[in-house]
């Protein structure tokens, strides 16, 4: 069974590599989807996955990189669309 989650992640998760972070993790979790950067200096990821895999994600997002200062991440469920051949950085 497929799962998708929305994250966006704000605190201080811009220019402390939590993209190139975020995509070790989803790959190393054999996760699909994407990362960015978005202009009020959040960061937006969308995976795709298994959901027990998609939960060890959202607790890493939770905490992020080591220079990374997380205060909040909102996560949202959406319908699965099995778009993805793998985890891009984007933005």
């Amino acid at each position: 069974m497929i799962q998708r989650r929305h994250f966006r992640i704000r605190g201080r998760v811009q220019g402390v590599c939590f993209r190139y972070a975020t995509k070790e993790q989803a790959d190393a979790l054999g996760l699909t989807g994407w990362v960015r950067n978005c202009p009020d200096g959040s960061v937006e990821v969308v995976a795709e996955g298994p959901p027990a895999r998609l939960e060890v994600l959202s607790k890493w997002l939770k905490r992020g990189p080591p220079a990374a200062r997380v205060t909040e991440v909102q996560v949202v469920e959406e319908p699965p669309t099995d778009a993805f051949e793998g985890f891009a950085i984007t933005g």
